[in-house]
């Protein structure tokens, strides 16, 4: 799924640059050939035949790879409503949390959560290449980053997560201490900062998953309501 949506993204942001360059922005969507008729340059011509053609055929590349990824999310969302196994039903546990949606809580549950026994926080942190190396050389004593050495998908999504989870859950106590320590900041220190939070959250939905303790402060959603199904009354 993730690499689809990278393909997507590769075909749009080629489209968006051949525009470009004639002074011409567009928003890449499903009514892009209805758009590109109506484009005019600054002097009121329309876009030369010859590039039209060459957007149409990068156009047609961006919806054979649409649709596929909206394939597999139908397909997705079928299983988590119907299916019933431990995976699944870890994934509907982590739909119950505010922020986290269909795909972000596949990706855990399929390719980290579900198919290894996690003992400690440092397991985890480290099969999704999200722990710290410190460096220590005499009087220098600094962190070098993170390891890189796990999951590279899962990393990239617990960062998103992690990006999604202080706009949706801004009452959470992770959101709170990420906002105190790294708020005040300049970019780069914020940068830093969401990898020490995704590395954090990572740890707490272990622990909501294995012991069912919920992120101190975390709203609670229901999943049906994620998947296009019907919450229950009083939920």
């Amino acid at each position: 799924m993730l690499e689809l949506k990278a393909e997507r993204t590769q075909h749009g942001n080629r489209m968006q640059g051949l525009l470009a360059a004639l002074g011409l922005a567009v928003e890449v969507g499903w009514k892009f050939l209805e758009q590109l008729a109506e484009l005019r340059t600054w002097d009121g011509q329309v876009v030369p035949a010859g590039l039209q053609e060459r957007l149409q055929r990068e156009f047609s590349r961006w919806q054979f790879v649409d649709r596929q990824i909206k394939d597999l999310e139908k397909e997705r969302v079928g299983k988590i409503r119907s299916e019933e196994n431990q995976s699944t039903q870890k994934v509907r546990q982590l739909l119950g949390l505010r922020s986290i949606g269909t795909n972000s809580a596949w990706l855990y549950v399929m390719e980290f959560f579900g198919w290894r026994q996690l003992r400690n926080r440092r397991e985890v942190a480290s099969l999704a290449g999200l722990t710290p190396t410190p460096y220590q050389s005499g009087d220098s004593d600094h962190e070098q980053g993170i390891s890189k050495a796990g999951n590279r998908r899962l990393r990239s999504m617990a960062i998103e997560i992690a990006w999604c989870w202080l706009r949706y859950q801004p009452n959470s106590a992770l959101s709170k201490w990420y906002q105190q320590r790294y708020g005040p900041g300049k970019s780069r220190l914020r940068r830093i900062g969401i990898v020490a939070l995704a590395r954090k959250l990572l740890v707490a939905l272990w622990r909501y998953l294995e012991r069912g303790e919920v992120p101190a402060g975390a709203e609670i959603v229901d999943w049906r309501t994620k998947v296009g199904g019907v919450a229950e009354a009083g939920v």
